[in-house]
C-alpha cells in the first residue's frame, strides 16, 4: 500500500495541472478578447516606456 500513498500526490497534481491548462485554453478568445488584448498591449507599452525613460534622461 505504500506505492498507493506515493502515487496519489503526483496524480492529484497532474490532474490539477491538466484542469488548469484546459481552463486556460477554453478561456482564450470570446467576447472579452479585444479588451484583454488591449490591456496587455497597454501594459507592454507602459513597461517599454519605463525602460526607455532612464536612457533618455541620461543622454
Amino acid at each position: 500500500m505504500d506505492y498507493v500513498a506515493a502515487l496519489v500526490p503526483p496524480v492529484v497534481m497532474a490532474a490539477f495541472f491538466i484542469g488548469l491548462v484546459v481552463t486556460m485554453v477554453k478561456s482564450q478568445g470570446g467576447p472579452n478578447k479585444g479588451k484583454e488584448d488591449a490591456a496587455v498591449d497597454a501594459a507592454l507599452a507602459r513597461a517599454e516606456a519605463a525602460r526607455q525613460t532612464p536612457a533618455a534622461e541620461s543622454a
